[in-house]
């Protein structure tokens, strides 16, 4: 069940952050002639061929510079080249090999990584007839490739796209269970339900933040439940993340999340929803992962009563609104107190995840309520839903309404449509799709 993680990295300024917006399709990554900005890392999906990854783009690797940001740039540099599967070496034709290519090729060629050497900016034919000088850096064939434009893109992907590990382990036992994340900010108690579900301390709890480096992987089997725990690093905001080994983990946490079938969000109760709670919630929603909610060390809220409960409950699902069909339990990992609760909510997500609703059942609810509220009409064109069914083997829930002018179907009807998908069957705590097609 591994995912795969492609990392550009290269000097400053050869178009890094380029790549990285061309390949995402997104406007993510700030471009500029400015060497030097992009300091932060970046993480993108990547869609090819009918498959994904992940992809990371990294500050420009420099040396002896005035750039204050230079050797925590370094750092990243090397531990995302550390996590990575393949990596995407990027080098400038227009400016020629230079020395700072010269180090970061010296890198490369100790790992034992798939490494790409692409030769960007080549924008017209004459430039191709530079890029054999690369051949010095001893990284093999130079790909010649424009941002700017794709150009040479598709080539580079399917050659990337050969290197990754093949997802399906079919003789791992372990990979056909069901995976549980458990996400959060640092010191959020992660660990500490972790080992009040297993029973023993199997991971170290201390009260400073960011003790749990890796993201360790713990089977559990008692009281009919058979799954994968997965206690993760806490995830922090960017601007917090100083130390080396943290970034490490919060990209390993992120793989964590890409890899679950269910997610575990643990909240402080003393703390509140933050920022950051939110972050790592659209994380899980744009990997479309099952979702249960945790607030924990409720046993530290002074003054409660099941007026509070509901406040918090409430002000939760305000925040994390259009998707508010998820389960919220609030648990005292230090007393277990209800921690068996969430136990029990995760394999009820992980059920709906899998449910399936017959063709019969679907138009029998849908096609009478689509007449008395059907879709509004657009430039005096009338929508005509005429049918709907559930697309089988697919992660999350997925269902078709074939309509005789489906591109008018607008998203506050499809919120609409599953609204009442959701009222009638319970799908709590998994994403559904909705998607519209010609009759």
């Amino acid at each position: 069940m591994s995912s795969n993680i492609v990392a550009i990295v290269g000097r400053p300024n050869v178009g890094k952050s380029t790549l990285f917006n061309r390949l995402t399709q997104t406007r993510k990554a700030i471009v500029d002639d400015v060497s030097g900005t992009t300091r932060d890392r970046l993480y993108g999906k990547v869609q090819w061929a009918g498959k994904e990854f992940s992809i990371i783009d990294t500050g420009g690797w420099v040396v002896n510079s005035d750039d204050i940001f230079e050797s925590e740039i370094c750092r990243q540099v090397t531990l995302a080249l550390e996590e990575a599967d393949v990596i995407l070496f990027l080098v400038d034709v227009q400016t020629g090999l230079t020395t700072l290519d010269q180090d970061v090729a010296k890198l490369l060629r100790q790992t034992k990584k798939p490494v790409f050497l692409a030769v960007n900016k080549v924008d017209d034919n004459a430039l191709v007839y530079q890029a054999p000088e690369f051949y010095k850096l001893g990284l093999g064939d130079p790909w010649c490739i424009s941002s700017a434009t794709g150009s040479g893109t598709g080539d580079l992907l399917d050659a990337i796209m050969s290197k990754f590990t093949n997802n399906t382990e079919e003789d791992d036992e372990e990979a056909n269970l069901p995976h549980v994340a458990v996400v959060g900010r640092p010191n959020a108690g992660k660990s500490s339900i972790i080992n009040a579900f297993i029973g023993e301390d199997r991971n170290i709890v201390t009260d400073i933040a960011g003790t749990t480096r890796d993201s360790t992987n713990t089977r559990y089997n008692k009281y009919g439940h058979d799954f994968i725990l997965v206690d993760t690093a806490g995830i922090r905001k960017k601007g917090k993340v100083t130390e080396d080994l943290e970034y490490y983990s919060v990209i390993r946490a992120i793989r964590a999340i890409e890899e679950a079938d269910v997610c575990v969000l643990m909240i402080d109760a003393t703390r509140g929803i933050e920022s950051q709670d939110m972050n790592i919630f659209q994380l899980i929603q744009k990997n479309e992962k099952g979702l249960v909610v945790v607030v924990n060390k409720w046993d530290l809220v002074e003054e409660k009563s099941s007026k509070t409960t509901l406040e918090m409950e409430r002000a939760i699902r305000e925040r994390m609104a259009p998707f508010t069909d998820f389960p919220i339990v609030f648990t005292s990992a230090i007393n277990k107190q209800r921690i068996f609760k969430v136990l029990e909510m995760v394999e009820h997500v992980y059920e709906n995840r899998k449910q399936r609703v017959t063709t019969s059942k679907l138009n029998e609810f849908f096609l009478p309520l689509i007449e008395n509220t059907p879709p509004p009409s657009i430039k005096g064109k009338y929508v005509k839903i005429k049918y709907v069914t559930q697309i089988q083997n697919t992660k999350v829930p997925t269902f078709v309404f074939y309509a005789n002018l489906p591109q008018y179907v607008r998203e506050p009807y499809k919120r609409f449509l599953e609204n009442k998908l959701r009222d009638n069957w319970d799908f709590q705590g998994t994403p559904v799709r909705i998607f519209m097609r010609d009759k």
